[in-house]
């Protein structure tokens, strides 16, 4: 296996890395650059998200996979292209013994190797996944990009017709149409299969030769190898200059034209609108046929929302029998920031709907003793757990924003009463127990 060039490939251990000096233990810990925490008040948020791409897909009838954090290092390289940039520069890759493991960078592979190592063609028909869950790339850390960051995709796997990557696409609109996005742009291309890229890569040199000089660095090194990649640079100078390079569509043999062909005519009964660019290929070597990508002006300079394309060589290149796949992926930090710049308001912290407010350690121990019976009728439902006084509690049953308060005390509950506040409109009553558990579940 290959050693991937890294400043994590070196493994310690335990003892080399812990120093017990007492200055050190004084330091202000903080997360890594590029890798953010993500606090209460925007957990719900993600929670309301990752809840309706749940509800997508099974209205689209897919299931979910979950595939490790760590992968081989070498299943990254073969699946995603050694001369990619996450391959090259940017991915977290180290050892341990002689094994080498990378932190994946994008979530195709990884379910690409489950499907083989657990033979999912046995199941029967095609498989239908989708995943959520953290990637890892060493970026250059900026708005909507961190260096540990959460995508969600899904992947058809053992179809090679064109109603697969239509339903793919569906899938992925279907989200940001219930989400609420409205201002997006769907960019649809074909990058061919190997017979129509050799063609087009020998017409790509062609046209770039005259102008090696003026490229980029970047795209110079791409010339020999892979010049398609040339047309995915974002680098000044080669803007003006890939501008007028030939379209890949012109040189796609018959059966990709046709592929593609009822691509679009499956996405204009599905009546989703998109534009061709014949540039778009897309930033990983496993693509073939179909690449689209979903952009929105509210991202800036950095728009993509997400995408992907049909795969077709990656199984087989991967070591599994030849298998033809399509999936696309998206970023939820880059979802997030959509909402809040068109004020789509996802979610607030839940509110708890029982505070229950103590006086003296008989009640806190009533309350420990009871409160599981509110919680199995499937209210939520808390206490004070620091030794308040009654006056803050019932601060922090506002602050929580309890829809009720039981308050409890050694004289209320030696006359098998508590006081059950309805906190909207502060008035409250001594019933008992049972009385009250019958009002918090009208």
């Amino acid at each position: 296996m290959t050693q991937m060039s890294s400043p994590f490939s070196k493994s310690v251990s335990f003892g080399e890395f812990f120093n017990p000096n007492p200055i050190m233990a004084q330091n202000n810990f903080s997360t890594h650059h590029g890798m953010v925490d993500i606090l209460p008040e925007e957990a719900a948020k993600w929670q309301y998200l990752e809840s309706l791409i749940r509800d997508v897909a099974r209205s689209f009838h897919f299931e979910e996979i979950r595939t490790p954090i760590l992968e081989q290092t070498e299943l990254i390289a073969r699946g995603i292209g050694a001369l990619t940039d996450i391959v090259s520069k940017e991915m977290f890759a180290f050892s341990r013994g002689e094994d080498n493991y990378v932190l994946r960078p994008e979530g195709t592979a990884p379910v690409a190797r489950a499907y083989i190592q657990h033979s999912l063609q046995q199941r029967g028909g095609t498989q239908n996944l989708f995943y959520i869950g953290p990637m890892f790339r060493a970026e250059r850390p900026q708005k909507g990009r961190q260096r540990q960051f959460h995508q969600f995709g899904a992947e058809v796997l053992g179809s090679a017709d064109p109603l697969a990557d239509a339903e793919i696409i569906a899938f992925m609109m279907e989200v940001y149409k219930r989400i609420g996005v409205k201002n997006m742009v769907l960019k649809l291309n074909s990058v061919g299969d190997p017979e129509s890229r050799a063609a087009y890569k020998t017409a790509l040199q062609d046209y770039f030769r005259p102008f090696l000089s003026q490229l980029s660095e970047i795209s110079q090194a791409r010339f020999d190898k892979n010049p398609m990649r040339i047309l995915d640079s974002k680098e000044p100078e080669d803007q003006h200059i890939k501008a007028n390079a030939p379209k890949i569509t012109d040189y796609l043999n018959e059966d990709c034209s046709n592929h593609f062909e009822k691509v679009k005519s499956h996405l204009d009964r599905l009546g989703i609108t998109y534009i061709l660019d014949p540039f778009l290929v897309r930033g990983l070597d496993y693509y073939t046929k179909t690449a689209f990508e979903l952009t929105s002006s509210d991202l800036g300079g950095q728009d993509a929302l997400g995408g992907g394309g049909r795969y077709d060589l990656l199984i087989e290149e991967l070591g599994g029998k030849a298998t033809p796949a399509v999936g696309f992926a998206s970023g939820m930090e880059r979802l997030l920031i959509v909402c809040e710049e068109l004020g789509i308001e996802l979610a607030k912290p839940k509110s708890v709907d029982v505070y229950i407010v103590t006086r003296g350690e008989v009640a806190q121990a009533w309350a420990m003793e009871n409160i599981r019976t509110i919680r199995e009728t499937g209210l939520s439902a808390t206490m004070d757990l620091s030794g308040k006084s009654m006056k803050a509690q019932m601060k922090d049953a506002d602050r929580k924003g309890a829809r009720f308060a039981i308050i409890v005390g050694e004289d209320e509950l030696q006359q098998g009463l508590v006081n059950f506040r309805v906190m909207a409109d502060s008035t409250e009553e001594s019933i008992s127990f049972t009385d009250a558990l019958a009002k918090l579940n009208t």
